[in-house]
């Protein structure tokens, strides 16, 4: 009961009223029934406990969003208001309030369980301890975590995805640099140069003390020191067919920072063969270029350029140089194509070829088709051999990766 000042007396329910009430308004249904509506009726379960409870054991599968941050977070995480939802606490009670809030919210299809997670878990019924987040990977990761297509699942996406990187050059230093920051647990790296002076210019990765040192090892150090999250696998060898299956299998997306047209096919074929996603860069002066390569999804490195140009309308970096800065520009748009790929988010740049102008501050899009007769994914094509094309382009077969 409360008096306001003008002395009228109002009265307050108590919770139990409270909870009564909620219950009331909401569809309630018992462990048993809330597993065949998981199972058979495709239904989310939403675990509404704080981050502790949640952290000991939870449905599999569980969509977590702690009762507090309810009407905040879940319109992000679960957009469809027609979703069949599934919600459980500890014992019954918050989960009624949370279905409440939700129905008020327009959600329109959403059952409490009764008795909870304890009741679910007394009964026997199948249920996990998630991977979770430590209190420094919160901290660390905390602007992602407040991004719903990001959110605590998607940085564990990140923390268990494995990335290599096609050079610690211009391109691979800058691409490197972001994915380790986003907590990509695994970076592989393939470069068999050393660090040279004349690298410093655009090769952020590495720093005037570590000149004559070997790239790989170069670039280990400045990422491990960056996030200790973050392992760095290194393959200080020269890429090629007898390797290159080796080398990229098991990864889930590869970051093509190559520069020369014999590399560039042969890991188009073998990431066919691999079907992982190639996202490829390329830089000129002051031009760039950027698209995605999804085997057998959308074109393929041969669908965009079936035969190499002439050697000398293909000049390298070392000859024809390049803007310090442009493949900070060409590499940060592989590594935010390398995260989308690994989240699953946004659209891609399958299919199409962004070009960058750093004169004109200009970007065009091309689209870039399958071609229904390409020798390597076309629907005719014979089986891939991996071989080497040293004979294509041959000034640039040597030059180094990600220049």
């Amino acid at each position: 009961m409360s008096i306001t000042e003008e002395g009228i007396v109002i009265r307050v329910p108590t919770f139990r009223e409270m909870l009564a009430e909620a219950k009331a308004a909401v569809r309630e249904i018992d462990p048993a029934r809330a597993e065949q509506e998981l199972t058979a009726a495709g239904a989310i379960a939403l675990d509404v406990r704080e981050p502790d409870e949640y952290e000991q054991g939870a449905l599999p599968g569980a969509v977590h969003i702690p009762r507090g941050n309810l009407e905040l977070a879940v319109e992000g995480r679960i957009p469809d208001k027609g979703a069949h939802l599934v919600v459980y606490c500890a014992g019954g009670v918050r989960s009624a309030f949370a279905t409440q809030t939700l129905q008020d919210l327009g959600y329109t299809d959403v059952a409490s369980v009764t008795g909870g997670f304890n009741r679910w878990k007394d009964e026997g019924r199948d249920w996990r301890t998630p991977a979770t987040l430590t209190p420094e990977q919160r901290n660390r990761y905390q602007r992602h975590l407040l991004l719903p297509e990001v959110g605590e699942v998607g940085q564990l996406k990140l923390l268990d995805a494995k990335v290599l990187l096609l050079g610690a050059g211009g391109l691979g230093s800058p691409a490197g640099l972001y994915l380790a920051a986003a907590g990509v647990g695994t970076i592989g790296i393939i470069d068999m140069d050393v660090v040279d002076a004349s690298n410093l210019q655009r090769q952020i990765l590495h720093n005037t003390d570590r000149i004559g040192e070997r790239k790989v090892d170069s670039a280990k150090k400045t990422l491990t020191l960056m996030n200790p999250d973050v392992t760095v696998v290194t393959y200080d060898v020269r890429l090629g067919a007898d390797n290159v299956l080796d080398i990229i299998d098991g990864y889930d997306v590869i970051v093509d920072g190559t520069d020369n047209f014999p590399t560039r096919y042969l890991v188009n074929d073998a990431s066919l063969l691999k079907r992982i996603p190639v996202v490829h860069g390329s830089i000129f002066r002051f031009e760039g270029q950027a698209t995605v390569f999804n085997p057998y999804e959308g074109p393929c490195y041969r669908c965009m350029i079936p035969e190499p140009p002439p050697a000398e309308l293909a000049p390298s970096c070392s000859e024809a140089g390049v803007l310090g800065v442009l493949p900070g520009i060409v590499g940060s748009i592989q590594a935010i194509e390398t995260l989308k790929i690994l989240l699953g988010i946004g659209e891609t740049l399958q299919g199409r070829l962004l070009a960058y102008d750093a004169l004109e501050q200009s970007t065009r899009t091309f689209k870039v088709h399958r071609d229904p007769e390409c020798p390597a994914c076309g629907p005719d094509a014979a089986d891939i051999v991996i071989a080497e094309y040293d004979d294509l382009c041959m000034p640039h077969a040597v030059a180094p990766p990600g220049d």
